[in-house]
C-alpha cells in the first residue's frame, strides 16, 4: 500500500506528459508513487510512457470516462493513504509534497488540501483554476484567494498563510482515500467541471475540513482541455453547478437560491448574445438549464443522503453575499476586498 499516490489522469496529453511529468517524477519519487491513468487516448501517450517513463505506473481505462468518473475508475485500483489528483499540465517544485504530507499527517480533521497554484506563463501571478484556495458565494459562484471571475492577482505574498477553504482545486488535490470513498468520490455524472467543488462541499457538510497550504506551490498551464470560451465547457459548468447546488444547499436556502439563479442564468445567456455576440454560449446556457431540469430527479436520493449527513446548517466558507453584486456593483475585485 502506498502512503501517497500521485495520479495524473490523461487523455491525448502526450505533449503535456513529455514536458511536465519529469518534474513530478524528479521531485516526488522519494515521497510518492506516481501513476498515469489513461482515458483511452488516441495519441501516443501510452507509447511515450513505456518508452520515456518506465518508472511511472500506468492504468489503462477502456474508454474516455471524463475527469470525474475517470478518476473514480483509476483510484479504485490504487491502495494509498492519500491520493493526490494532479493535472498533466502542472510543473511541481522542489519539496512541494513535504508540507502537504506533514500537514495531513498531523491534522486528522482535515480531509483534503491543495498547494498554491501559480501561472506557468506569469510565474508571479496566480493561476485561474484554483489560485490560493476556493470559496463559494450564496448563489454558487466560485472564487478564490487570488482570483475573482476574470480578475487574477499577482502573487505578492498577500495570501501566504494557511487558510481553511470550501474547495480545493482538482488540478492539485491531496485527499485522504478514506474521506474520498466515504462520500462516494467525484460524481461521475458531471463528466467534467465543478466536480471537485461538489466533492469538497460534500466533505465540508459532513464536518471535514479543507486547507490551502501556500508554502507548497506549483505552476499550472491551465485550460489544457478546453478554451475558456467554449459552448461545451459553458454547458457543463452551468448544468453541473446547478446540480451541485441542488444536492448540497440546506433546505432553508434551496428554493430562494434556485429562484435567483433562474434569473441570473438567463440574464447571463442574454448578455452572451446581445453584448458579446456569442451564440454558442447563449445556446449552451439554455441547454444546461433544460438538462438540469431533466436529470434533477436522478439526484433526489443524493440530496437526501447529503442533507442527512449534515453536521452544520451554515458553512462559513460559503459566503452569504452575491459575488456578482460585490464584483460589478461595489468594485470588489480581490479576495482581500471582502
Amino acid at each position: 500500500m502506498d502512503k501517497v499516490a500521485i495520479v495524473i489522469l490523461n487523455w491525448n496529453g502526450a505533449k503535456m506528459l513529455a514536458q511536465y511529468l519529469p518534474t513530478v517524477l524528479n521531485y516526488s519519487h522519494d515521497e510518492a508513487t506516481v501513476y498515469v491513468a489513461d482515458n483511452a487516448s488516441t495519441d501516443d501517450s501510452l507509447d511515450l510512457l513505456r518508452r520515456e517513463f518506465p518508472e511511472c505506473k500506468t492504468i489503462v481505462l477502456d474508454r474516455n470516462w471524463g475527469f470525474a468518473e475517470g478518476y473514480n475508475k483509476a483510484l479504485a485500483q490504487i491502495e494509498a493513504t492519500y491520493y493526490l489528483l494532479l493535472n498533466s499540465d502542472i510543473e511541481v517544485t522542489h519539496h512541494w509534497l513535504t508540507p502537504l504530507i506533514e500537514f495531513m499527517d498531523t491534522h486528522t480533521e482535515v480531509a483534503a488540501c491543495q498547494p498554491k497554484l501559480l501561472s506557468i506563463y506569469d510565474r508571479d501571478s496566480f493561476e485561474y483554476a484554483g489560485a490560493s484556495g476556493g470559496f463559494l458565494d450564496r448563489y454558487g459562484y466560485p472564487f478564490c484567494r487570488g482570483r475573482i471571475f476574470e480578475t487574477v492577482e499577482r502573487d505578492n505574498g498577500q495570501y501566504d498563510y494557511r487558510q481553511e477553504i470550501l474547495w480545493a482545486t482538482g488540478a492539485a488535490l491531496m485527499i485522504r482515500s478514506k474521506d474520498y470513498w466515504e462520500v462516494g468520490g467525484l460524481d461521475g455524472r458531471f463528466f467534467a467541471h465543478n466536480e471537485e467543488i461538489d466533492l469538497c462541499w460534500r466533505l465540508r457538510i459532513r464536518g471535514r475540513k479543507l486547507y490551502c497550504l501556500p508554502e507548497s506551490y506549483v505552476y499550472h498551464v491551465g485550460g489544457g482541455t478546453l478554451p475558456k470560451s467554449n459552448p461545451m465547457k459553458t454547458f457543463l459548468n452551468f448544468r453541473n453547478n446547478l446540480t451541485m447546488l441542488y444536492k448540497c444547499l440546506p433546505d432553508s436556502e434551496l428554493a430562494h437560491v434556485m429562484r435567483v439563479r433562474w434569473f441570473l442564468d438567463y440574464l447571463a445567456a442574454w448578455e452572451m448574445l446581445l453584448l458579446k455576440r456569442n451564440w454558442g454560449d447563449f445556446v449552451a446556457i439554455f441547454k444546461a438549464r433544460r438538462a438540469f431540469a431533466r436529470w434533477k430527479k436522478d439526484f433526489a436520493a443524493d440530496r437526501q443522503a447529503i442533507q442527512q449527513g449534515r453536521v452544520a446548517q451554515q458553512i462559513p466558507e460559503q459566503r452569504m453575499f452575491s459575488l456578482l453584486w460585490e464584483y460589478y456593483a461595489k468594485g470588489h475585485k480581490k479576495y482581500s476586498d471582502f
